[in-house]
């Protein structure tokens, strides 16, 4: 996976971020890591700093001040992955509710397929989620139907966090101007390439709830991505 690079925002995740970078470093010898840790108080990034010893130039940290939300961490991320010349820049969480071994996939679809934007989708062979309440599974399966048939995008799982994009994609949308900071950010990103017309390919991943540390998902965030999706559509009425 040459010229890729894996995002992974961390806030207290000292029970996963030793096994997440070492599952996705053993899926390649090319792919880097950026770790861009909230000042996590569990000590998380000193964890980070111990290991950047064993895997010297490919594992990187940028430690902000404060936890901002996830919208704001990627955007940090991926100005930096941009300031240093990666082609292939992944969103990814902690907590391995990404499989790192879908990482060859995703990068393919851009790499050799010519995707300009992958997604590792939930929903386009079903409902492949593992370990969630099922209140939770109907909530989120609900949200991407509702997302998709007000934005009008023809993407099943649009509020998916799992991604890679090629560099270009992220070069053609100013990152200052992204509204949302929970995982309503999600389905900004994505609703930007939409409207600029990127190759957008979705494949099929089975999501597994985490087993370690603690959901950051809250009735804020929910309530970003249910009354926000409207407002940004509207307002790309009147956009060019």
């Amino acid at each position: 996976m040459e010229g890729a690079i894996v995002i992974i925002p961390t806030y207290n995740e000292i029970e996963n971020v030793e096994a997440i970078v070492k599952a996705v470093f053993s899926q390649s010898d090319d792919i880097h890591i950026l770790i861009v840790d909230d000042n996590s108080p569990d000590a998380t990034a000193s964890r980070v700093k111990t290991l950047q010893k064993e895997f010297k130039g490919r594992l990187h940290l940028e430690v902000r001040q404060e936890k901002s939300g996830l919208g704001t961490a990627y955007i940090h991320g991926f100005k930096w992955c941009l300031d240093n010349s990666y082609e292939y820049i992944f969103e990814m969480d902690a907590d391995f509710s990404h499989n790192p071994k879908d990482l060859q996939r995703l990068y393919d679809t851009c790499a050799i397929e010519g995707a300009d934007m992958s997604i590792g989708s939930r929903y386009i062979t079903g409902v492949n989620v593992v370990n969630w309440p099922m209140g939770r599974v109907l909530m989120s399966y609900c949200a991407s139907k509702y997302v998709r048939f007000i934005t009008g995008m023809n993407i099943n799982d649009t509020t998916a966090g799992y991604v890679c994009y090629k560099r270009k994609v992220l070069e053609s949308i100013d990152l200052d101007t992204i509204k949302f900071i929970g995982y309503a950010f999600q389905i900004e990103m994505k609703f930007k390439a939409y409207l600029k017309k990127f190759e957008i390919k979705e494949v099929p991943v089975i999501f597994t709830d985490r087993t370690k540390g603690e959901s950051k998902l809250s009735k804020g965030i929910i309530s970003e991505a249910v009354f926000g999706v409207i407002s940004m559509k509207i307002k790309s009425f009147f956009k060019k």
